[in-house]
């Protein structure tokens, strides 16, 4: 059997970025930048005031109080076209360009008005609150790079650099098919040997938070017939889910499914737990990743090969999700030949590190203890048996981007 991180290099390697299209900078939160957008102008574009006050010339107040006259102001959207001269004040509003010739504001708070003269009580210094031509960005900076999600803060950046339209990858679209008599939907009947179908909507879930469109189709019985039309159907999006019936099992049909449509299998077994038979396969452009039907082995697989295919999609590197250091808060067995990913809770302990309590039932069917798990321990195979207070990986649930 294939490790983890062989199967996932090779659903990673089987997929390429998506084409790029135009959206209004309103609408792109999320998306995934397919260029490196340039600013289009200069922010601020000229030396501006960063308070209310009086735009002065710091070297005609030597010492304080200095008294100056009033020669005219300069509003938030107007401006004082003219130099200032020796003994000269402007009054200035919060974003109004300095006057030529003033190096610093004085805040109103630091003065007295008589009339057409300002006393200034403060000494000032050049600069003081003073904003500077291009402290924000210059025209021509590009701040991001290809692949970034944009957040809302990188969207009111490039929203300030004058960029109506962003181009970012398009989203993949995943087409998602659960498999089995024993399946029906939430809220249908539930008859004597059937179970509530929880895996797709999951899976739907999960590509719409991380930057694809899916499509969950109605649950194909097993009949042959049907999943082979379910799957041509799936085949014409960028990517095939198959939840169930990928296994060897005389009534798991979607493998044969798939090789009567022309698929290679390139896998369909990897050592891990839980997991064990997930399935990859190819034709032409199309790609197949079929998930085991187990509600927690569907997700944490999603996790490990899913979430990395749709960021190769979306150009982006595609790479395993991260592990941290935690500490072991009991002892625990030695591992088998599979790579365990054990459900459990993460706590701080009082030195402030982490520390993962695996849960005692760990049940691929149980997916309130999944629900409730705040970290997967990630316990490699044949490790040994490890004490309390051993340093292992975790994979903390609660720093997953896309609602996991």
């Amino acid at each position: 059997m294939l490790t983890v991180r062989e199967a996932h290099a090779r659903v990673i390697a089987a997929f390429s970025p998506l084409p790029a299209e135009l959206v209004s900078v309103a609408d792109a939160t999320g998306r995934v930048l397919a260029t490196s957008p340039a600013a289009r102008l200069t922010q601020p574009p000229a030396d501006l005031s960063a308070m209310d006050g009086y735009a002065v010339r710091a070297a005609d107040v030597p010492a304080a109080p200095t008294t100056l006259t009033l020669v005219g102001q300069a509003p938030a959207g107007g401006s004082y076209d003219q130099a200032l001269k020796p003994g000269e004040a402007v009054r200035i509003f919060t974003g109004a360009p300095v006057p030529m010739g003033a190096d610093s504001i004085v805040i109103q708070e630091d003065t007295r008005a008589e009339g057409g003269r300002i006393t200034v009580l403060e000494m000032p210094t050049p600069g003081r609150h003073i904003r500077k031509a291009g402290l924000d960005f210059a025209a021509g900076d590009a701040p991001f790079i290809a692949g970034r999600t944009l957040s809302a803060r990188d969207v009111a950046l490039l929203a300030a650099m004058n960029l109506p339209w962003i181009g970012v990858h398009r989203k993949p679209r995943v087409a998602i098919l659960s498999t089995g008599d024993e399946l029906v939907m939430p809220g249908e009947p539930v008859g004597r040997n059937q179970i509530v179908s929880s895996s797709g909507i999951a899976i739907a879930a999960l590509v719409r938070g991380w930057g694809g469109e899916p499509t969950l189709f109605d649950i194909a019985r097993d009949d042959a017939g049907l999943i082979q039309d379910r799957i041509a159907a799936g085949t014409q999006h960028d990517l095939l889910i198959t939840l169930g019936g990928a296994s060897v099992g005389d009534r798991d049909l979607v493998q044969d499914a798939l090789k009567a449509q022309g698929f290679t299998m390139d896998f369909w077994r990897i050592a891990m737990r839980p997991g064990k038979p997930l399935m990859f396969a190819a034709r032409d452009r199309a790609r197949v990743l079929g998930l085991p039907g187990n509600p927690v082995s569907t997700m944490v697989c999603a996790l490990l090969f899913l979430k990395p295919a749709l960021e190769r999609l979306l150009g982006q590197a595609g790479s395993l999700v991260a592990t941290q250091p935690a500490r072991l808060a009991v002892d625990v067995r030695a591992n088998d030949t599979r790579e365990d990913y054990v459900r459990a809770h993460l706590s701080h302990a009082s030195d402030g590190s982490l520390r993962v309590e695996p849960y005692k039932v760990q049940d691929s069917s149980m997916l309130s203890v999944l629900a409730e798990a705040t970290a997967l321990l990630v316990r490699p195979a044949h490790d040994p048996a490890r004490k309390a207070g051993d340093v292992v990986q975790i994979i903390a649930l609660a720093n997953l981007a896309g609602g996991y």
